[in-house]
This record gives C-alpha cells, structure tokens and sequence, in this order.
C-alpha cells in the first residue's frame, strides 16, 4: 500500500533542477524542512521551507558542521511506522516521509589545482551521509532521492499515488542511496590512503571507486558483456577521460588499444606517432612533424595498420589527416588537440572515432594499475620508468654511437609497450620491425625481421630493443645476421659473459638498462 509525503527534508549540494522540485512539492502541500544554502535558495524564489534549525529548535555551529545531526532528523528518518509514534509523540519528533541529499562534492574539490588538505578535509560531507543511511535504511516508510536525475521519477510516483510512494520504488532508491554513500566514503578513503600513504602503497583494504561511463556493445567478443568506467576523481589525459569528437561507440578492443597508444606516444618529447593493433605498437616513429612521424611509423607495417589505433602527441593538421584518410582505413584516432581544417577532413570519414586527450604533459591515472583475475585483482604501481641513460652501461668493447644511442633509447621506450616476448628494431628514429607476445624471444627476433623484409626495411645499421635480458646468445645471431648493430636490453643473466662475449664476436655494441619490462 502506498505511503503518503506528508513532510520532505531537502538538501543538496547540486542545486540542479532543485526548485523545480520544490515548487512540485509545495504545490502538493508537502511540509519542506531544508539547510542553508537550499534553505536561502528556496525561500529567496518563493518557495515555502522551514529551516532544520527552527524545526529542532538547536541552531547551526561549528560554521555549518552540526546542523542535522539531531534526534529530531534522525529520529523523523528511523522512526518505524505503527512502532515509535508514541516516542517520535514525546520528543516532538514529526516524521519526515523524504529525503532529498547529495552531499558535498568531494571528488571536484580534490580534483581542483591547489587543493588545500584543510580543504578536503572539510569537505568531507558528516550529516548528508548519515541521513541518507538512516532514510535508506527505513525505506519502509521513507523515500530517500539522491539524484537530480530522479527528480522527474519522484514527482511521477508521486503522482501517480496521489502524493505517496509504493515499497518497491522506496527500495530501489534505497539501494541507489546507499550506492551513493558508498561511492562517497571510497573516494575520500582512496584520497587519504593516497595522501598517506605507506612505501607499500598497497592500503588494506584497496578502496576502488569507478563511475560508468557507457555500456559497450560487447567485450572482447560478441557473446561477452561490457561497460566501460572512469576512475574517480578523473585526471589527466586519456582515453577514459577524452573527449569523443566524432565517431561511432568504441568498442571494448578499441579502448584497450587507444590506451596502449596513447600511453606509448605520451613519453615522447618530439612529435611522435604510434599505431597499434591488437594491443601492441606496429609502428611507432618520431618526426619534424607530425606528418613525418606518421610515415615514418605507418612504413614499418602497412599491412597490421590497417584497422588500427593511431594517437599523435601533438596538434593534428589537415595535412595529416588527408593523408591519413586517404591512405588507410583506421578505427582510432587519439590526439592532443585538433586543427579546424584537421576536424573538417575528419567529418568526411564519420565512421572514424576521433578522440581529442588535452594536455599529455602529465600522466594520467593513479599510482596503481589494475588487473582482474578469477575471483581476484592484481595491483601493481603502473612502469612508467624507462630508466636513466645515465645508468646504462655498455659491458661490450665496441661502444654505442651516438645515433646508435638515441635508436636504442626509442626502441627502448617502444618495447616498454609490446607484448613479452617483445622485441623491436629501429633505427633513425623509427620503428623498423616488431615481434611481439612469443614464447621464445628468438621467435620474437625472428618475427620481427621477418616484417622488416616484408616491408623491404633493410634492418643493416639498425638497432635491437629486448624488453627482459638475452639467457642465450642465440637472438644476437638472429640479429646480426640481418644487420643489426646495436642491442639495448636489461641484463641481468646468468650468461651475461657468455653474451657480452657472443656480442664481441659479432662487433656489437650492447647497452644493459637494469630494468625490465615485461608486459602481459
């Protein structure tokens, strides 16, 4: 049966669609008990409302930080219908049948340049919480709203029960209340255990919040499900916080290799370009421009291009974009910013998802990564170091040279984003060939000279990226044999001598990082 709204407290932080609702609400002879800066809106409209603090008799202290948090409310929101009449009678507690909260915006305050710890502190929301939990919690006879978005649905329940509500819509706002709080308490615990965090920075337990940012219309394959979310609060640029200037939905594969291209494209200082396919780079180059870069990347593979992710990290032209649309069919293309002239070219080609990312300068996301596993997650601090130079050592006789150096350092960089097995030639700045995701880093090696020679990419002169150290000398034979000059892998192995010596031999320079990069 339908419980009647006879009295409603209203206090929001997101003021959207507020009076609206007020205005509906009186119109309906609803009793409006508010705080504040609703209270100051409402009645500065018109709108009748009584404040909390002339309601409970108890005024405002601590600049605002106790205001409901009276027997009052929290008895009008958790007395039981048919049970506490004769107490709520005794105190002179009025039941309150609504609930309007939402509380104060915490995730936009600590996203804010500047943000003060004081300030986020005192942005924790205390009362708005602990009403919507006591409403929520006895939505047997009280209705708890939390969302503008639902205002429309609240006023046609009320409706459409002569000013009341039914138990099922209670429940389903209940559920969404305490959502709501839930949501809230997360992003102020991951806040603190990021501010405070241990050398670990593995907090227990992890406090995750993400926000759905659409569904997806399947996962990595038709009969799977999938959505897509954003980490909250959202920073920097990329693809869960870009801008979708034209396209169509991306698809979960789409996300996942926009991220691998962006991710890998950001690190780099000149004017670079990176095209993935099926989550690794196939061509990655850097340029004069952004022109340049793109040739130079597209070369190394036509062939897996085609279809594939490009991101750029700089400004997109109209120049490349003609090229880019006339020459290849693309799924992706992710950029800092657009020309207008650029966005022009693009409109011709609708079906291309354009996504603009904003400033790369900074990288984006927190300080953990995360992998699902059955029934689990792995969580690991994201590898974004790809190593000083100035703690690289060269354990051959013959020594890098300098183009050789700045080669292996880009071929170093790309290789931190291809799949183990993983490795990558280039040379002048550019991808030449890539092996990627093999059993065996021969394989790997093999694959990727493979490519090179399908292209016609002589590989003589170039240099050879490994992401994790040579246990046999048998890739610097494989690599030699097809010209390559210069190694940069992480060392690290038992045989190191055995390969340092094998590199001797062939008249190879060789660069130990120190570092590894497997990547699954």
């Amino acid at each position: 049966m339908p419980l009647p709204v006879r009295r409603a407290l209203l206090s929001v932080s997101d003021k959207t669609g507020l009076l609206e609702l007020a205005r509906a609400l009186a119109a309906r002879g609803i009793e409006i008990l508010s705080t504040g800066g609703t209270a100051e809106l409402l009645t500065s409209h018109g709108v009748p409302a009584r404040e909390v603090a002339a309601y409970t008799g108890f005024p405002e202290i601590m600049d605002g930080r106790v205001k409901t948090l009276h027997p009052k409310i929290h008895g009008a929101l958790l007395g039981r219908r048919g049970i506490d009449e004769a107490v709520m009678a005794e105190h002179g507690i009025l039941p309150i049948d609504l609930l309007v909260v939402n509380l104060y915006p915490f995730a936009a305050t600590v996203s804010r340049r500047g943000c003060s710890y004081t300030e986020a502190i005192e942005n924790i929301d205390i009362g708005g919480p602990a009403m919507l939990r006591a409403a929520a919690k006895n939505h047997a006879a009280v209705l708890v709203v939390v969302d503008p978005a639902d205002y429309a649905g609240l006023l046609e329940e009320l409706a459409t029960h002569a000013g009341g509500s039914d138990a099922e819509t209670r429940a389903r706002f209940a559920a969404k209340a305490f959502a709501h709080t839930a949501r809230y308490d997360t992003m102020v615990a991951a806040y603190l255990a990021a501010r405070h965090a241990t050398d670990t920075r593995f907090p227990e337990p992890l406090a995750l919040m993400f926000d759905k940012i659409q569904e997806l219309r399947y996962g990595e394959n038709p009969q799977q499900r999938a959505a897509f979310y954003r980490g909250v609060p959202a920073s920097g640029a990329s693809v869960a916080t870009a801008e979708v200037r034209q396209g169509k939905d991306l698809s979960f594969n789409n996300i996942a290799d926009a991220d691998t291209a962006i991710e890998c494209v950001r690190q780099f200082a000149p004017p670079a370009c990176v095209i993935v396919k099926h989550a690794n780079p196939c061509g990655a180059a850097l340029g004069t421009d952004v022109l340049a870069a793109y040739e130079a990347a597209y070369r190394t593979d036509p062939t897996s291009a085609f279809g594939g992710i490009i991101a750029f990290n700089r400004e997109l032209d109209a120049a490349t974009a003609s090229v880019i649309t006339e020459r290849q069919f693309i799924e992706v293309l992710a950029v800092p910013t657009l020309q207008q002239e650029a966005a022009r070219v693009l409109a011709g080609k609708p079906n291309v998802r354009v996504l603009v990312l904003g400033d790369l300068a900074a990288p984006a996301g927190g300080a953990l990564e995360i992998r699902s596993v059955t029934g689990g997650l792995l969580v690991q601090s994201p590898d974004r170091d790809a190593g000083a130079q100035d703690a690289w050592s060269a354990p051959t006789k013959r020594k890098p040279t300098r183009e050789e150096l700045s080669d292996l350092e880009f071929a170093w960089r790309v290789c931190r984003f291809v799949k183990s097995n993983a490795i990558v030639f280039a040379r002048g700045g550019a991808t030449v060939g890539v092996g990627a995701g093999q059993m065996s880093r021969v394989y790997s090696t093999r694959i990727a000279a493979m490519k090179a020679l399908d292209e016609k990419l002589t590989l003589e002169g170039a240099v050879m990226a490994s992401d994790a150290f040579l246990p046999f000398r048998d890739n610097l034979d494989v690599a030699a044999g097809y010209g390559i000059r210069a190694v940069v892998q992480p060392g690290g192995s038992r045989r190191d001598a055995e390969v340092i010596a094998a590199a001797d031999e062939l008249g190879m320079a060789m660069v130990f990082t120190g570092i590894r990069h497997f990547r699954h």
